[in-house]
């Protein structure tokens, strides 16, 4: 009895580890008609982003299959969210959109995506995406409106990089990007392509930032366009370069140089803010190939002009 009862064990044990590593594919799906209860799989899908990653091993990807509205998540791994080829969507009303609390090597790819945060109704979303650690967040083809705080707000607790390519982030009443280290943070960003239109300010970065933004635009928002400026009053410098960049329209400050800031302008066009360039406390150089007129007030010089090579 004893050698029939081992020789079960040795069967059961390897089938029972295997069907554990079985239980997370690389690959999911979510559909408009899914249930969170299926394998998440092409042919029985899931219904939420949300009952997704819960099957989804670390690093791999989740994938609409067809349009729909796929719910709030919370991202604590690397992984792929994409909708690509469909109307892929989360709305939410008075929470976040996606928060991203991962590991500090995670990388999180999302593409394809809208972000709807209902701010006409009574309880609008509060951020679209709020990320607070991992290692790399990259957005690509992405479209955030409607949100009553920041379409993406990056506070990073460790060292953090943040790329957005090819996106709109539109009428979010707080701002657009706000970039906002933890004492413990700090942030590499790269913009590229994003159109930053009708929000409280466009972007924001603050201490322990280092932001590159090229052919973007930051046009009739509340206040500022592009803004720079030390909050903490720490030593931690922050670094702003526009490349081909367009401020206009905007009710306050079209390019703004705070404490610690640094900003560098280069092919930048800044016309019909209420201020045009203002330096209060940083410092602005201009490589001499910018248009900056017809702004209510300071229509410049930066503080330097730097010679191109």
């Amino acid at each position: 009895m004893n050698r029939i009862m081992k020789l079960l064990v040795l069967a059961i044990v390897p089938a029972f580890f295997a069907g554990q590593a079985c239980a997370q594919a690389s690959r999911t799906w979510v559909s408009g008609v899914g249930d969170d209860a299926n394998p998440c799989s092409r042919t029985a899908p899931c219904k939420t982003w949300a009952g997704a990653i819960a099957k989804t091993a670390p690093g791999g990807e989740i994938d609409a299959l067809d349009s729909g509205g796929f719910g709030a998540l919370t991202i604590t791994k690397s992984i792929t969210i994409a909708g690509d080829g469909v109307l892929a969507s989360t709305l939410v009303a008075g929470t976040n959109g996606f928060v991203i609390s991962a590991g500090a090597s995670d990388v999180i790819y999302l593409r394809n995506i809208s972000f709807n945060g209902l701010l006409n109704t009574g309880n609008p979303g509060l951020n679209g995406i709020n990320f607070l650690a991992g290692g790399e967040l990259h957005i690509d083809n992405v479209y955030i409106y409607g949100f009553n705080l920041q379409g993406i707000n990056f506070t990073p607790s460790g060292a953090s990089a943040l790329m957005i390519s090819n996106s709109s982030i539109r009428n979010n009443a707080g701002g657009a990007i706000e970039i906002q280290p933890t004492p413990t943070g700090t942030a590499t960003v790269t913009i590229d392509g994003v159109t930053m239109d009708g929000n409280g300010r466009g972007l924001r970065a603050e201490d322990g930032s280092s932001v590159m933004v090229r052919n973007s635009h930051a046009g009739s928002n509340v206040a500022n366009g592009f803004v720079g400026i030390s909050t903490a009053g720490s030593p931690r410098p922050i670094k702003i370069t526009l490349e081909s960049v367009v401020a206009d329209g905007n009710g306050a400050t079209g390019v703004f140089a705070g404490g610690q800031t640094t900003i560098d302008l280069s092919n930048t066009t800044i016309v019909n803010n209420h201020d045009g360039l203002q330096t209060v406390g940083g410092t602005t150089n201009s490589f001499g190939n910018n248009r900056i007129r017809d702004n209510v007030a300071n229509n410049g010089p930066a503080t330097f002009n730097v010679g191109q090579q």
